[in-house]
Order: structure tokens, then sequence, then C-alpha cells
């Protein structure tokens, strides 16, 4: 009964800093929106110059790894050792595609010349897409973390709260792309 009132407690704390951070990407979300109003026709034409396959690309990396998370979680909640690392495995390596197809995109755009200094769009696209790559860094080292711990761990202790936050995390971060994609590559391209 304590290991279960251990793991529960950490449960607020991921899901006060999850709020937190999704305050702070709201806000930059915000100001995006205000600057886009401002220029509409600059961030247009500058969201034309992103590779929005790449955009739902990354979309569809994001979602099939969050499942995979949400598989292993459920999967230690069941006891099952086995399938919780075998899903954690899956979800970092199609998790690494995303930054695969973000390295790709990033050197395309630095090659023809488009840098943070291109323009305010290109700011904005730069600064939200590194932040949440940030994200996504750290949601990666978490996700390999809980895999190796995840061979020796009780399932039924403390290390049940750390995976269902590693699973919120990661979540989090697949939400946050989910609002920029069509954000950064869809809004105002026309069909």
């Amino acid at each position: 009964m304590a290991e279960e009132v251990v793991a529960s407690s950490k449960m607020p704390s991921i899901w006060t800093f999850i709020l937190a951070d999704v305050m702070a990407f709201a806000l930059f979300f915000v100001l995006f929106m205000v600057e886009r109003r401002h220029q509409v026709a600059l961030f247009d034409e500058s969201s034309r110059l992103l590779d929005a396959n790449l955009g739902l690309l990354n979309t569809l990396i994001l979602i099939s790894s969050s499942w995979l998370v949400a598989l292993g979680v459920e999967a230690a909640r069941h006891g099952w050792r086995v399938g919780l690392r075998r899903y954690l495995m899956l979800a970092i390596v199609v998790g690494g595609a995303f930054a695969v197809t973000k390295a790709i995109e990033y050197s395309t755009k630095i090659g023809q010349g488009i840098t943070m200094m291109s323009n305010d769009f290109f700011m904005f696209y730069f600064a939200l897409t590194g932040i949440h790559f940030l994200h996504f860094m750290v949601g990666i080292g978490a996700l390999c973390m809980l895999w190796f711990q995840a061979k020796e761990e009780d399932l039924e202790g403390p290390f049940m709260g750390w995976v269902e936050s590693g699973g919120i995390y990661w979540h989090m971060v697949d939400l946050l792309w989910i609002v920029l994609f069509p954000m950064l590559y869809l809004l105002g391209v026309s069909v």
C-alpha cells in the first residue's frame, strides 16, 4: 500500500510539469498567430516552402510511437515486463524516425539558404520546432531510461509511476506536434 502512495504521488508532479509546459507552448502559439495576423501574406508564402508531406510523416511517426508507448504502459499494468520493454524499444525506434526526418528537413531548408533570420515565419518555425525537438530528445532519453530500468524494476512498485509519467510526457510531445503541424505547414496553404 505504501508503494502505491509513492507511485501515485509522482503523478501530480508530472501533471504540473505538463500543464506548465503546455501553457508555455500556448503562449508561443498565441504569439505566432498574432504575428501571422500582421503578416498574413509572408506567413502563407513561407509556409508553402515547407514540405507538408514531411510534416505529415512526422505526425504519423509520433502518433505511432505514442500508440506503442500506450501499449507498453498497458503491458506494465498487467505485469508483462517483456511486453513493456518490447513496446518501449519499438516506440524508441519508430520515434527515432522523427529525428531523421527533422534532420532532413532542417538540412534542406538551410541548404536553400532559409534560416531563423530569413523572416518572422522562419524565426517562429525554427524556434518552435527546435524547442519541440528538445522535448522530443528528453522524451527519447526518458523512454531509454525506462527501457533499461524495466529489466529489473518491480512493475508493481514505485517504478510504475515512472512508467506512467514517461508515457504522459511522450504523449505531450505528440500533442504539441499535432498543434505545430497544421499551424506551421497547413495554415494558409490552399489546396
